[in-house]
């Protein structure tokens, strides 16, 4: 096992709130998965109530845990992780998510080949094979406008998958999104440095940060990558209203950064999608 060892070159961090089973399968398929890198795996219990965070120790001796003294939330918590960190890649990785095949090693190849990327992602799966729609757009005019006209409907889904993303592509084929979840999320260390406060942005408690670090990194120049040979399980659960309305609020949030024009026009179309396709 090439787990925390010396030159390391994937640091993986884990999130933890009260998921100490979900956590536990998520190290196993790592470890099960993994070959032929050395990686370390951070654990940020994010002040858990479910039982103690040193049980994870108990589990697994080799992990480097953190324990928060209270729930500093998804970004803050990912940072934390990263400053005990040491590999030359980072990947931030859901707790709710298990390793389908060897997605690490896969991603890390990727990035040593494509200098000008700076995160990838991997292809998210339901339990029933069904994939998730974790290749998105910015939100924009030019987008938005798209969808409204029904352009996808002439254009065909092979042509309209890779401008739109999201439902509308097949996740069969590598791709360059504009930003990916935070799920599966991995970079190089060294785009750090390059960030304003050397650290990635910490502004939302939980949501919409993975929008916001992409962004960032594009504003750099690299390239956000979707790979689909790396294939990871998401449990991820329904959509509830307060998850909905905190995304809502986030994103609302995340536009402000755009001129008031753009803001204006975006939120207007918003509205006519929703009440265009409310009706048909």
């Amino acid at each position: 096992m090439d787990f925390i060892s010396t030159n390391v070159e994937v640091s993986i961090v884990i999130i933890n709130y009260n998921t100490f089973a979900l956590t536990c399968d998520c190290i196993k398929s790592i470890v099960k998965m993994t070959s032929g890198l050395k990686y370390e795996i951070i654990v940020v219990d994010n002040n858990s109530t479910e039982l103690p965070a040193s049980e994870f120790k108990r589990e697994f001796q080799d992990i480097i845990l953190i324990e928060s003294p209270i729930n500093v939330g998804f970004a803050k918590g990912n940072n934390l992780g990263i400053t005990h960190s040491s590999g030359k890649y980072i990947l931030l990785l859901n707790s709710d998510t298990v390793l389908l095949n060897d997605a690490i090693s896969h991603s890390m190849n990727f990035l040593e080949r494509e200098q000008g990327v700076g995160v990838v992602s991997a292809k998210l799966e339901y339990p029933d094979g069904r994939v998730q729609h974790n290749c998105q757009r910015f939100p924009s005019i030019r987008y938005k406008l798209f969808e409204l006209l029904r352009l996808q409907k002439i254009l065909g889904k092979s042509c309209s998958g890779k401008i739109l993303f999201g439902p509308f592509f097949d996740y069969k084929s590598v791709a360059y999104p504009d930003w990916v979840w935070g799920t599966f999320f991995m970079f190089r260390r060294n785009l750090l440095e390059q960030l304003p406060s050397r650290k990635l942005a910490d502004d939302f408690f939980m949501y919409v940060e993975d929008v916001q670090w992409c962004m960032d990194f594009r504003l750099m120049g690299y390239q956000i990558a979707f790979l689909p040979t790396a294939r990871v399980l998401h449990l991820m659960g329904g959509s509830g209203a307060g998850k909905n309305e905190w995304m809502k609020k986030n994103m609302n949030q995340f536009i402000e950064r755009y001129s008031w024009v753009k803001r204006i026009l975006i939120r207007f179309l918003d509205y006519m999608l929703q009440t265009r396709f409310k009706y048909l």
